[in-house]
């Protein structure tokens, strides 16, 4: 016998039957009264392929039914057939088929007529179902995909973190230290300067190329990367041409291609040292010319250089910092985010905290 079901609620007894001995060789069939005892069926009969539901029984029972499949987005997973002696435009049958049905018949339910549409249907239902399904089945494989390809990301990005910090004179992870600061300081952006429109995925994708800001040291001579007290001029304007080289670097690395990861992280290389005054470099910009991708891992990078110790420079601690950056004693910075910066004092003192006690214990 197939294993599929039909469900005939009707209270009804002579329609009832005439449906049962309609589809009783084809199907299982099961049979219910009334409104209860349709719903004790439907929860434990999990094959059901079509209802067929007598909008002539009480009201409590014809929509009791179809609210409880409603809740739980049962009727666009099994087909409902309303079967009815009223006319079609009876208050009943236009309020059941408001539920989204998939068929209203009249009685005298003629045999031939009844098991075309119904066979038509259960076809046409299940194909949907099908297709949902194989959807549903790409779709979780694209994520899982989706998240080797991203701890893959993870695992590079960690790589030239670990070389970008060999080049490094300071001690601690740098990188890391950006990437949180920046996280952080873009989601007060987003809380209080909503005009901006930065969301959840741009302030993650903004995080992540942030750990790739000094990515242009790789371009720069050891002895100057190394050496101990005041750079010479000359030697001061070479340190300055990692910006362009960190950008070079990517453009080759990413070649024709386009992403917004790529585009955040060519901002942030270029632009990450220019102050809002124009008072930085490499471009001198100015203002909302500089990205703000930049403008606030500038900051970040700004903070943290202040506050973390190295070879043959001062480092302060927080609130000394804080107060620098505020006084702009490290250049201007955007009042929206000097705003921003303010508001997450605490947050960043906390994270320096916590990285600290691993990185320098």
């Amino acid at each position: 016998m197939n294993t599929q079901q039909i469900l005939i609620i009707d209270n009804n007894e002579m329609s009832g039957m005439i449906l049962y001995y309609m589809f009783n060789e084809d199907f299982d069939t099961l049979q219910a009264l009334d409104g209860q005892d349709a719903i004790s069926q439907i929860k434990s009969n999990p094959d059901i392929v079509l209802i067929f539901l007598n909008t002539d029984m009480p009201t409590t029972d014809t929509f009791g039914v179809l609210d409880y499949m409603s809740e739980h987005n049962l009727l666009k997973k099994i087909p409902v057939i309303l079967t009815t002696s009223k006319t079609i435009d009876d208050s009943n049958v236009e309020r059941a088929y408001a539920y989204e049905v998939a068929d209203i018949i009249k009685r005298p339910l003629y045999d031939q007529i009844v098991k075309r549409r119904s066979r038509d249907i259960i076809e046409l239902y299940q194909n949907r179902n099908n297709m949902e399904k194989r959807l549903a089945e790409q779709e979780q494989a694209l994520l899982e995909q989706q998240k080797e390809v991203n701890e893959n990301n993870e695992i590079t990005l960690n790589a030239l973190c670990s070389i970008i910090e060999s080049k490094s004179p300071q001690p601690g992870s740098h990188t890391k230290h950006i990437q949180y600061y920046t996280g952080l300081l873009l989601k007060h952006m987003a809380e209080h300067f909503p005009e901006y429109g930065l969301t959840p995925q741009q302030i993650d994708l903004i995080a992540q190329a942030s750990v790739l800001h000094d990515i242009g040291n790789i371009g720069i001579p050891e002895a100057i990367l190394q050496k101990p007290g005041k750079l010479t001029n000359k030697e001061l304007q070479l340190m300055k041409t990692h910006t362009t080289i960190g950008c070079d670097i990517l453009e080759q690395a990413y070649k024709n291609r386009e992403s917004a990861f790529k585009h955040y992280c060519c901002e942030i290389c270029h632009y990450h040292h220019e102050r809002w005054d124009g008072s930085g470099y490499p471009d001198h910009l100015s203002g909302d010319e500089i990205p703000l991708s930049a403008q606030i891992v500038g900051i970040a990078d700004a903070y943290d250089t202040l506050i973390r110790p190295g070879k043959n420079k001062t480092s302060y601690n927080c609130k000394e910092a804080f107060e620098m950056i505020l006084t702009g004693k490290c250049g201007q910075f955007s009042p929206d985010i000097l705003k921003c910066f303010k508001l997450a004092q605490k947050e960043l003192a906390n994270i320096w905290q916590v990285i600290s006690m691993f990185n320098f214990s």
